[in-house]
């Protein structure tokens, strides 16, 4: 059976260190709260505020830098606001949604032309993981997940490097839905 830990992948913030400078100050280095399941990643200590044009959300930063900022949300989290949030890959920011930041210990805020998205539904995989399961980078497939409201995702992005550790990630919208909570497995559908 091909199966794939199911994680959430709740709202968060990837900032350029350009962006890092101007919300916290020039050299600033972001403080790494909490270690992620990829390789790398870590949740940070600091947070910002998320503002839109009906309201704010205030989300965790996570590192490290990236070359463009970006803010993925849900699709309710972006019209409880109300910005843009195309579902998109991350890192295909061209176009996407615009919002400010707003650093709630100095005040420091960053205007974002674009850069919101909805992260579209995606499985990290190594190389070695992907010939098991018989996939390759970008190809799209299915995932099941069995849970009290067992729910197919389909149009799911697998992505290949070994710069990943396995694993399937869906935003908050598409756990609540499934009832995706805790340890949860996904069967892969070729």
């Amino acid at each position: 059976m091909k199966e794939v830990l199911v994680e959430t992948s709740a709202r968060h913030i990837h900032l350029s260190a350009e962006a890092v400078e101007v919300l916290f100050g020039k050299g600033y280095q972001l403080t790494n709260k909490k270690d992620l399941s990829q390789p790398g990643q870590f949740a940070c200590a600091e947070k910002l505020v998320i503002v839109g044009p009906k309201g704010t959300l205030k989300a965790s930063i996570l590192g490290p830098t990236r070359n463009a900022s970006q803010v993925e949300i849900s699709l309710t989290d972006a019209r409880s606001i109300g910005v843009v949030a195309p579902i998109r890959e991350s890192g295909d920011i061209a176009g996407s949604g615009a919002c400010k930041l707003v650093n709630p210990e100095n005040g420091a805020e960053l205007e974002l032309t674009e850069g919101v998205i909805a992260a579209k539904r995606h499985i990290h995989l190594t190389p070695e993981a992907a010939a098991e399961m018989g996939v390759q980078d970008k190809q799209i497939v299915s995932v099941e997940i069995t849970s009290e409201r067992t729910t197919v995702f389909g149009d799911v992005v697998v992505r290949v490097s070994e710069k990943f550790a396995p694993a399937m990630h869906i935003d908050t919208d598409e756990a609540n839905a499934s009832c995706a909570f805790g340890n949860v497995m996904g069967k892969v559908i070729v």
